[in-house]
């Protein structure tokens, strides 16, 4: 029969009860997380003694732990992460999740020999983005959750790295990493761990179907124990099971049960073959109905595994947790959580008069010894065999329990009781240690960046004469509006546009017309200020799967015919696949990338501006993060040019899932606006983009800091970003612009002062 290297079970652990708890149930690894760096900041989470003494603990029983730092740091916190890992990784961590690009170097640079594991929060959903990370020391990615069982095979096939998914628990309706709706909306940001889940929240949908959801962006929860043979014989490298912020019922007893299908399935395997073991596998009703009863948000489904989205995936009603069943409960706090689990030991003493006293402790083929001094004559009360087993068997709290117990002692041997409870201390702690120290893990040392990987030449864009503009345009009439503006301006002050950004949909079903439009503009005086011709690029999608290879194709094409500059990126994935075009060609075009590839402190700054030509100021730092970014940023990164959007609706949430197909009917072409209503009448407006199969779920006030509260305007470029403005709309807000006032509109100011948490 095929050999196949089993799939990893991993657990969640939110306290250190859940962490035994999640042992003794099967798990083959543990992701936790410490007081600080974790997105789940309100768990419980674990002392930095408590972690170090579950990562011994784990090594001791072959269970991997990795720790959660799958955050954003800002600039001073980076010092504050590598300082935490050190005793970590020296108690035997065996890897960590990332989320920020800069944690992600340091890391390498500070333990070259501790595994990395790309979160989901970077909404990785191709290869392209994958390589990229893979050359930076990455072995594992955790991909989008939105990715179909299909999309995951080619992933691994292509990618050549471990694959984790998740296979029960709570999910996000948006992208993870793409949710910027509790941090806009109250300063509570996903991407820092606090999230405070507006998604659970009821909604109007203005423009759907009468009867429409009234939880629309809550997901149910998932679960997919049915589907374990097609998980397995995918490739897949790891089972994740959500839930730090559940209680340790809740880790130890879904453990069990997915523990006990997962290895049924490969004892199938072992007697019928993978084809005939599908075919044979069940799950019972009554461990489904375990699942269904510890902490399920309305209902459970299968996830994106095999379909796009659709209306059975949302919460109907109240998406509050049910809670567990009380006598499930103690069920499981009975089997699992009550006693911590124990290694068997054997155990032998000799305390032979006149000889060193001697503990022997085996496990399997582990041996150590402990010798103490030379064993005394009894004047009066000799040391007896049970005595001596009394004192042997006191294991305690230690992770050993003795399966056996062979003494040899002398008629009339002394021992003082206190120097035999010290040799056996010393005999548990030397085979704890020599039980850790051989459970290192195999091929710790994760993939080496190769010299000259993904290493770009010199900008030749790099041509800065003073602070300009960027602008970005999603329809022709709004293009049309700008070049219309901008032949004649009416204010005083010179809008120097050094960038253009168009719609990459836009550019590809209305190239003529776009090129015309660009070029009547780069022949006004205000357009090309007459120091430099702006640059025409294209703005690639949100999120870039392999579905979208074809239009990706065809854009890239146009910038190697030259009728554009190059790109606004918008996703890893997004730059992975211009990188190897770029390389495959032997083309150098611009690349930019956007607010939403995160970049918080001067490590993830040095490494995108190697990769790209321009960056961009996070929504999410407040004006003075933004000042320290800046003036922590040096070499490649100052020459970069960084841009600031001083305008624009901010997109909350990019989501696979459609509100237009959730309550009424799929389109399945175009674009189309819906509105959310929440519960205080603020609308948020959907844009609903077929051609990507996702929706942006924008801001309900545009961010503007035009004007008076523009602090930026000589040290970046300014860019206004036009999403759902109508060309007269356009017009107005360009106008106040040229005279340097705030435009008559109602609008925010965004994280300017207030920031994140």
């Amino acid at each position: 029969m095929e050999t196949q290297k089993k799939v990893e079970l991993l657990a969640p652990a939110g306290c250190p009860q859940a962490f035994y708890g999640a042992v003794g149930a099967g798990a083959d690894a543990v992701y936790l997380g410490g007081k600080k760096f974790g997105a789940r900041a309100y768990a419980e989470n674990f002392t930095e003694e408590s972690l170090a003494e579950c990562i011994r603990y784990g090594r001791l029983f072959g269970v991997k732990v990795y720790l959660t730092a799958n955050t954003l740091f800002r600039e001073r916190e980076l010092d504050e992460l590598l300082d935490f890992l050190g005793p970590l990784c020296e108690a035997g961590l065996s890897g960590v999740i990332v989320q920020d690009l800069g944690a992600l170097i340091r890391i390498r640079e500070r333990f070259p020999s501790l595994k990395l594991h790309a979160s989901t929060q970077m909404s990785l959903c191709a290869d392209w983005g994958a390589a990229l990370l893979k050359e930076r020391g990455v072995s594992r990615i955790i991909p989008a959750r939105e990715l179909s069982l299909s999309e995951l095979k080619e992933l691994k096939r292509r990618s050549g790295l471990e694959i984790e998914t998740f296979i029960h628990g709570a999910m996000c309706y948006c992208y993870s990493g793409q949710c910027l709706f509790s941090s806009i909306l109250g300063g509570r940001s996903g991407n820092r761990g606090r999230c405070a889940q507006p998604c659970r929240l009821p909604y109007r949908v203005k423009g759907g179907a009468e009867g429409n959801l009234r939880y629309p962006l809550s997901l149910k929860d998932l679960c997919t124990v049915r589907h374990i043979p097609a998980l397995i014989d995918a490739g897949i490298d790891s089972f994740k099971i959500e839930g730090r912020m559940k209680k340790p019922e809740y880790a130890a007893g879904v453990t069990a049960v997915y523990r006990k299908y997962i290895d049924g399935y490969y004892s199938l395997r072992e007697t019928l073959g993978p084809e005939e073991a599908a075919k044979a596998f069940q799950v019972s009703r009554e461990d489904e109905k375990i699942l269904e009863s510890l902490y399920v948000r309305s209902s459970l489904q299968d996830g994106y595994y095999f379909r796009k989205n659709g209306r059975g995936m949302v919460t109907p009603d109240s998406p509050a947790y049910s809670g567990a069943d009380g006598e499930l409960s103690d069920h499981i706090r009975k089997a699992y959580l009550e006693k911590r689990p124990r290694l068997q030991v054997e155990m032998a003493a000799e305390f032979l008069t006149g000889m060193p006293a001697k503990i022997t402790l085996r496990r399997k083929e582990t041996v150590v010894q402990a010798l103490g001094e030379p064993v005394g004559r009894a004047q009066n009360r000799p040391l007896t065999e049970e005595a001596l087993r009394d004192q042997l068997d006191r294991l305690g709290e230690t992770p050993f329990a003795a399966s056996e117990i062979q003494i040899r002692v002398s008629d009339n041997a002394f021992y003082p009781l206190k120097e035999i409870n010290r040799l056996r201390r010393q005999a548990l702690q030397d085979l704890e240690d020599a039980l850790c120290k051989g459970g290192g893990e195999e091929g710790l040392t994760g993939s080496v960046r190769r010299p000259g990987s993904f290493q770009r030449p010199g900008s030749p864009f790099l041509t800065r004469v003073s602070p300009g503009w960027a602008v970005s345009v999603r329809t022709l009439e709004q293009l049309s509006a700008l070049t219309e503006a901008l032949e004649k301006p009416d204010g005083e002050n010179p809008f120097r546009l050094r960038r253009l950004y168009a719609d990459g949909d836009l550019l590809l079903e209305n190239t003529s017309e776009c090129l015309s439009l660009f070029e009547k503009l780069t022949e006004s005086a205000a357009g090309g200020c007459r120091e430099e011709r702006p640059l025409l690029l294209a703005s690639l999608p949100y999120v870039a799967r392999r579905r979208d290879e074809e239009r990706l194709n065809r854009l890239w094409e146009l910038a190697l015919r030259g009728m554009t500059d190059g790109f606004l990126v918008r996703s890893l994935d997004g730059l992975g696949f211009l990188l190897a075009m770029e390389r495959e060609s032997g083309k150098r075009v611009c690349l930019r990338a956007d607010a939403g590839i995160s970049v918080w402190n001067s490590a993830a700054a040095a490494l995108l501006s190697e990769l790209t030509d321009g960056l961009c100021l996070p929504y999410e730092l407040n004006a003075a993060q933004q000042d320290e970014l800046l003036e922590k940023t040096s070499g490649p990164a100052r020459e970069s040019l960084w841009e600031k959007v001083v305008y624009g609706r901010i997109p909350l949430m990019v989501t696979a899932n459609c509100i237009q197909k959730n309550t009424d009917r799929c389109i399945g072409n175009g674009e189309g606006i819906l509105v959310l209503e929440d519960r205080l009448r603020a609308e948020f407006p959907v844009l609903r983009n077929c051609d990507h199969c996702y929706n942006v779920i924008y801001n309900s006030l545009p961010l503007s800091l035009i004007g008076g509260t523009d602090r930026f305007r000589e040290r970046t470029d300014r860019r206004l970003d036009f999403t759902l403005e109508t060309g007269r709309e356009l017009g107005e807000i360009l106008r106040a612009c040229l005279r340097d006032v705030r435009p008559a509109l109602p609008h925010t100011t965004g994280h300017e002062k207030r920031g994140v948490e």
